[in-house]
C-alpha cells in the first residue's frame, strides 16, 4: 500500500507549488483488461482478497455523483487531514487535504470523478495524485486508476506507480462497498501487476466510535487495509464516518507509522474550485508526457464547471 488515505493531498497553498507547462494530449485507445491474469496468494498475515462483485461498465449510470453515506464525494468539497508519519526521519507532522473536481475522466468506460490531492510531509511536497472514483447503481464506490506523482526537496523526480483500470491487466476494486456489514468477503481494492500493486480491504467494524477535532461519531464503519504483496507494509485502518467519509486512519503493524485525523470539512468558493481543477489539469499535462499508460485515456474534462 503506497499511502494512507483514499484522497488527500497538502494544502491549498500548495496548489501553487505544481506551475504549468506546453505539452499535448497524446492519444491513445483504452487497451482491453488483459485476462488470465494471474491473482497472487496471501499470507495469515496479509490475506489475499477478490472481486466485492463483477465489474460492469454498464452498471455505472450516474457514475459521478458519489453519495454513498460512508463515502460521500460532493465536488467542490475540501477534506482536511493532519497527523505524522515516519518517512525516515523519525515521526514527523504530516498533512494531507483532498479536493473533490467538478472535472469527470472516462475510464475504462466508466465516467469518473476526478480528485485531486498533495501529500506534505514535514512542510514539504512529497506526492500530488489524481484519483479516478465512480459510483456503480447499487452503491458501491470504485477506485479506476491514480496518477500519483513523486517529489523530492519539493522537486518532481517521477511518476512510476500510474495504474488505470482496463490497462496493461490492471483491474479496478471497490473502495467502500455500497451496504459495508460485517461478514462480507476480503476485497479487492484495486490491482495492477506490472506496478506490483494490490490493495485488500475488509469491514472490521459497522458501530465504532471515535472523536476527532472535538466532534464525536457513532456507529463509524472501519475498513481494514493492506497489501498481499508486501506483508510488511502491516495494516491501515480507515474510520468511516455517517455522511461525512473518513475522519481517521491508524495503522497497524506499519513501519511508517502514518496517522491522520480529519480536521476540516469544506466547501470550497469559486475561485479555489478553479485553482484545484488547474492544478488537477496541471497534474494530466505531465501524466501524458511521462506515463505510458496514462496515455491510454481520454482527458478530463468539466461538463458542469461552476463557481456554486
Amino acid at each position: 500500500m503506497r499511502h494512507a488515505s483514499f484522497a488527500m493531498f497538502g494544502t491549498l497553498v500548495a496548489f501553487s507549488l505544481l506551475t504549468g507547462s506546453d505539452s499535448a494530449w497524446a492519444a491513445g485507445s483504452q487497451a482491453a483488461t488483459t485476462p488470465n491474469v494471474a491473482i497472487p496468494t496471501g499470507t495469515a498475515a496479509s490475506p489475499r482478497c477478490g472481486p466485492l462483485t463483477r465489474f460492469n461498465r454498464h452498471n455505472f449510470a450516474h457514475s459521478a455523483f458519489i453519495n454513498n453515506r460512508r463515502l460521500p464525494l460532493k465536488p467542490g468539497t475540501l477534506f482536511t487531514f493532519q497527523g505524522q508519519a515516519n518517512r525516515g526521519g523519525g515521526l514527523l507532522p504530516h498533512r494531507v487535504e483532498t479536493v473533490v473536481t467538478d472535472l469527470t475522466k472516462v475510464i475504462h468506460g466508466v465516467r469518473t470523478r476526478v480528485l485531486v490531492e498533495q501529500d506534505i510531509n514535514a512542510g514539504q511536497l512529497a506526492e500530488a495524485e489524481l484519483a479516478f472514483v465512480a459510483q456503480d447503481i447499487t452503491g458501491n464506490v470504485w477506485n479506476l486508476g491514480e496518477y500519483p506523482e513523486e517529489y523530492e526537496d519539493g522537486q518532481f523526480i517521477g511518476a512510476p506507480d500510474v495504474w488505470i483500470a482496463g490497462v496493461a491487466g490492471a483491474q479496478a476494486g471497490v473502495a467502500m462497498p455500497a451496504k459495508p456489514r460485517l461478514g462480507l468477503p476480503n476485497y479487492r481494492q484495486g490491482f495492477a501487476p506490472d506496478i506490483e500493486f494490490f490493495d485488500c480491504g475488509r469491514v472490521l467494524n459497522t458501530g465504532a466510535r471515535t472523536c476527532v477535532a472535538g466532534k464525536c461519531y457513532d456507529s463509524v464503519v472501519v475498513i481494514d487495509e493492506w497489501d498481499p504483496l508486501d506483508p510488511e507494509s502491516g495494516h491501515q485502518r480507515k474510520f468511516h464516518a455517517d455522511g461525512v467519509g473518513i475522519v481517521r486512519v491508524a495503522p497497524v503493524n506499519d513501519p511508517e507509522a502514518e496517522t491522520l485525523v480529519l480536521s476540516e470539512v469544506r466547501r470550497l468558493g469559486p475561485r479555489q474550485r478553479a485553482k484545484a481543477r488547474e492544478l488537477a489539469l496541471t497534474l494530466e499535462e505531465r501524466a501524458y508526457r511521462v506515463s505510458d499508460v496514462y496515455r491510454h485515456t481520454r482527458p478530463a474534462e468539466c461538463r458542469r464547471c461552476s463557481g456554486g
